[in-house]
């Protein structure tokens, strides 16, 4: 039997605890001769990055003892932070950032490390028996230097750098044959998803690189994930017509495969990125999003053929391919991210690893809904809704929920419909959610991404403020008790919301932006011209930083906000949280800060992440009225809400 309880204050056994503490990350799938590889995130470890193996008999191990951890922090995001070569592994510590080598039966030992030193994309070249990588070199003062290197795996251990000169570097690949590698490059102000450029270049007996030119992409054309097929061709993506779709070079250009308009690649926030993978010189598996939603399809290079894979699940990504086998990583409404294998041949599904052992009860799961919504200027925008659900609740008669509004990271990123437990949390407890893909997202063509480009912090405002008000037109929330909340980029828009409009009641940030010429002023190589295209280049544009800082205009964000804060934070350093934090206590305004010890941008902890839940639930009981089931550690607020 129901019981009748108000919105929010609902009991749930989707606890903090069971997110942080049964919740497993998984990363970069791996196949090879020996079987199956994948990382695992692990909260509980402190967010150590563990490689696992499962074994061609399906015996499963971890690689990774404590304490390494297998992280690369190029770019601060990192990725690609291991290769596989026969039953040798190589992998980037995150304590050193050095290469380290794993062989069977043996711990780890160092390969190359040097203070300052930073590596990624790690690539195997047999031929020259030598390891090909990408090296973000911050010896020096100033800017750090990324660079195209090789190490030698002799007793010598020489790096010697293959290419330089360009501001970043990515996705080195190397022939079949070790006669050639191919690799992207790209300069700021650009971002990778900007334009990048593909290069070639000859490799010589000695190592060395002949000829390098660039045979594709610019300025305004995005590359992604060049990889050489079994028949030694080179593919890559690219979204020169408008959606990042896939390439040939031939002897007389670039040859589209398949004219569909969805989207084959991925924003390169992260090395190692994989979006397709050959099953043959004649088979690609790949995986593309159309409107918000990914299918699995295998590809004919020949005849550019499509055909669709009918698979349980709407978010892929991470395609892998080795002899008569598909591994990829995937998630559904239903199912949170799983290491899925596909064997072509037999048709076969097998789930080789899931991110949450557990099964929750569907009377606890609350499906995403595909919305589109009118924003401004004409345009529509998109996101994913989700009702209240708790089979064991009903509200009391009238009432409509709060709403919870979630601006992704990036912000050039997006959101998908996988089951995510961290949106459960709250649907379960009597929340309605929208997660929005504002104007500038990825999934929906380049057109739709650089909606963005000169209006961060309008554009999306605009289409979290849209949707949140078309929720409120049909009368499936409260409009008295909307919430926006967000991460890093998210975390802007959220602050600019509260600031510039006064749709929303309260909110939450986490490690976000208040300043935003600090932020270019602070922030690490990788994004430090990232605001030249969102907002306008410096000093030029200054006016317009000030204008769309929430810092500079908190006096006009009335409403209570949380504040969640990495101390080591080096991509949006903690003085812009503590800066807004510092102006709404002196204005009066209801304010809580947690800064939290030993994590960065992204918590990986799962006290952290645990704490953070239901520091945020706490909040929001005190700032509504209602008191949440669950039993949470109290809160400091200033000026607390009356």
């Amino acid at each position: 039997m129901t019981k009748t309880a108000p919105f929010g204050s609902w009991r749930s056994p989707i606890s903090a605890v069971m997110i942080a503490g049964e919740t497993i990350g998984l990363d970069q799938p791996r196949l090879g001769d020996d079987g199956c590889y994948w990382i695992e995130k692990r909260p509980t470890e402190a967010g150590r990055q563990v490689i696992v193996q499962q074994n061609t008999d399906g015996t499963v191990k971890d690689l990774l003892p404590p304490p390494f951890s297998a992280r690369s922090r190029v770019h601060e995001y990192g990725g690609a932070a291991y290769t596989v070569a026969g039953d040798i592994l190589y992998f980037v510590n995150d304590s050193d950032q050095g290469i380290h080598v794993v062989t069977p039966g043996k711990t780890p030992n160092p390969v190359y490390s040097e203070p300052g030193l930073r590596f990624a994309d790690i690539q195997i070249d047999r031929n020259h028996n030598r390891l090909v990588c990408v090296c973000e070199d911050h010896r020096g003062a100033g800017e750090a230097i990324n660079s195209l290197v090789a190490l030698t795996l002799d007793d010598n251990r020489a790096l010697t750098t293959l290419h330089q000169g360009a501001d970043f570097y990515a996705s080195p690949t190397i022939r079949a044959d070790g006669g050639s590698v191919a690799w992207l490059n790209w300069n700021h102000p650009n971002m990778p998803w900007d334009g990048t450029e593909l290069w070639l270049a000859d490799i010589k007996p000695d190592g060395e690189l002949h000829g390098a030119r660039c045979i594709a992409g610019g300025e305004d054309v995005s590359i992604f994930q060049p990889q050489w097929s079994p028949d030694s061709q080179l593919y890559f993506v690219s979204d020169a017509g408008g959606w990042w779709q896939l390439y040939r070079q031939q002897a007389d250009g670039a040859k589209r495969l398949c004219d569909i308009e969805a989207e084959f690649g991925l924003p390169q926030w992260v090395f190692g990125q994989s979006t397709y993978a050959f099953v043959s010189a004649d088979t690609i598996a790949c995986c593309y999003c159309q409107q918000g939603a990914w299918f699995l399809a295998l590809l004919c290079t020949h005849t550019g053929e499509l055909n669709r894979i009918d698979i349980p699940y709407g978010d892929i990504t991470s395609v892998r391919a080795h002899q008569d086998r598909i591994i990829f990583l995937a998630g559904s409404p239903t199912f949170t991210t799983e290491l899925v294998a596909y064997h072509p041949g037999q048709k076969n599904l097998t789930v080789v690893k899931q991110s949450l052992p557990a099964a929750i009860r569907e009377s606890y799961l609350s499906t995403a809904q595909k919305i589109s919504f009118a924003t401004a200027g004409g345009h529509k925008a998109h996101g994913f809704y989700y009702e209240p659900k708790n089979g064991d609740y009903s509200a009391p008669t009238g009432e409509q929920p709060p709403l919870i509004v979630m601006s992704h990271g990036g912000p050039t990123a997006a959101t998908g419909n996988s089951l995510n437990l961290r949106i459960q949390y709250w649907t379960s407890r009597g929340f309605a959610v929208l997660d929005v893909n504002y104007g500038g997202s990825t999934g929906y063509g380049r057109a739709y991404r650089q909606r963005l480009e000169g209006q961060w912090g309008v554009v999306d405002v605009s289409d979290c403020e849209s949707g949140a008000k078309s929720l409120m037109a049909t009368n499936k929330v409260d409009g008295n008790r909307l919430i926006i909340r967000g991460s890093s980029a998210g975390g802007y828009t959220t602050l600019c919301a509260l600031t510039f409009t006064d749709t929303f009641k309260a909110g939450a940030s986490l490690y976000g932006i208040g300043d935003l010429e600090a932020l270019v002023r602070d922030t690490h190589k990788f994004e430090s011209r990232y605001l030249d295209r969102l907002v306008g280049p410096l000093p030029d544009s200054r006016q317009t930083y000030r204008e769309r800082s929430p810092l500079f205009h908190a006096d006009k964000l009335s409403c209570p906000v949380i504040f969640f804060q990495g101390e080591e934070d080096r991509v949006v350093p903690p003085n812009q949280a503590e800066s807004m934090v510092a102006v709404l206590r002196q204005n009066g305004i209801a304010v809580s800060y947690l800064q939290f010890a030993g994590e960065q941008h992204g918590f990986r902890r799962a006290e952290t992440i645990t704490r953070v839940l239901e520091a945020e639930l706490f909040f929001y009981g005190k700032v509504f009225g209602f008191k949440p089931a669950d039993k949470i550690e109290a809160v400091t607020i200033m000026n607390t809400p009356d």
